[in-house]
């Protein structure tokens, strides 16, 4: 039997700052949630139920304007389990390629489970609905500290594709954790997942990145839609402990679009500041209070094709990079690495008349 974390909204965190310079500002000391991640993925890696030991990551900023978190991980290159073949965006799920049923029992740390105490159903003669469950488990061959996975009910045997469930969650995960540190992602077939089996990620980089607080241009305001600037090009959302629900339709709405139109995608969910045209004050700046998610349609790239410094999949685009080797962690600068990106990018063109079918979708809907 596994433990059972239940939470509610009173547990969501939103008094967190980031202080200017590497140094990360907690609202007070580690929630529940951050022990239970932190204390059960050491408890872990104490064990041996890791592929391979993960120690402190030697790592460098690149000099510019990105920002970039650049860390040396030889050991994940090596040791990870090798990615299923991926043929479509749409593949089926298969009972016979591994999947997260077959895991060993002591990878599991918890089962998120909301306390639905209090809701109003919606008609008379309707039940609040049953709660859906969330299994958080560890990567085995984790990029960073606290690296586990979020499965939707593994049971139900989804595919990698995202629903509204695990988008809402993956937000609340975020809101439940005192660290600005601590992120989610998601990788969509053909975007670098590795297994067909519906998962996000969440880890701890205790490093600041630029997608926390870089500008956006508003594409559609009433549905919180906004493109990223000064950074590859993608789309943003932000959400705060009252707009989760509201929020993750809007994202499954966009989703739902890529996936039918064989877009694949990434996302990183990060606690960020509040997206702003104008000028934003130091205060605004340093908030933490929200979720920044983070959407970036790319190039599909499906078969066994790999980078030799990095793949291009949630961390590398949202500025954290995972080096493979260290000859390319010590050489590569920001113009090199920018290079790498954008050739997984749509080009501008695409990009743009994506923009375009995607505000025009989310105004009808």
């Amino acid at each position: 039997m596994s433990i059972q974390f239940v939470y509610s909204h009173q547990h969501f965190v939103t008094d967190v700052y980031r202080i200017s310079g590497n140094n990360s500002a907690k609202s007070s000391a580690s929630t529940k949630f951050d022990t239970a991640i932190q204390g059960g993925w050491a408890d872990r890696m104490a064990r041996g139920i890791f592929r391979y030991h993960l120690g402190d990551l030697k790592t460098r900023v690149l000099l510019g304007s990105h920002g970039y978190v650049a860390q040396l991980n030889i050991q994940r290159g090596i040791q990870r389990r090798k990615p299923q073949e991926i043929l479509s965006i749409k593949q089926e799920f298969s009972a016979k390629q591994f999947n997260f049923n077959k895991i060993k029992h002591d990878e599991i740390i918890f089962e998120m489970i909301k306390d639905k105490k209090g809701c109003t159903p919606l008609t008379n003669n309707a039940e609040c609905p049953q709660p859906q469950k969330m299994v958080v488990l560890v990567n085995v061959s984790p990029l960073e500290f606290g690296h586990c996975l979020f499965v939707p009910d593994p049971a139900h045997c989804l595919p990698q594709i995202l629903t509204k469930f695990a988008i809402h969650v993956g937000i609340e995960a975020v809101l439940l954790s005192s660290d600005p540190s601590f992120r989610v992602g998601f990788n969509s077939l053909g975007a670098f997942a590795s297994v067909n089996h519906l998962h996000l990620h969440g880890y701890y980089l205790d490093h600041p990145l630029k997608i926390e607080s870089k500008p956006v241009k508003p594409l559609c305001p009433e549905k919180g839609f906004y493109r990223i600037l000064d950074f590859p090009a993608g789309f943003l959302f932000y959400a705060e402990s009252e707009e989760v629900e509201k929020v993750a339709q809007t994202i499954c709405e966009v989703t739902d679009f890529l996936v039918n139109d064989n877009i694949a995608h990434n996302l990183f969910l990060t606690r960020g500041s509040p997206p702003c045209v104008q000028t934003q004050g130091e205060k605004d700046l340093c908030s933490r209070k929200g979720v920044r998610i983070a959407v970036w349609p790319r190039i599909s790239c499906f078969g066994a094709k790999e980078e030799d410094a990095f793949n291009v999949a949630l961390c590398e685009l949202a500025g954290h990079l995972p080096f493979k080797n260290k000859k390319d962690f010590e050489r590569m600068t920001e113009e090199d690495v920018v290079d790498v990106i954008q050739s997984y990018l749509l080009p501008e063109d695409e990009f743009h008349q994506l923009e375009q079918q995607l505000t025009e979708h989310l105004l009808c809907s």
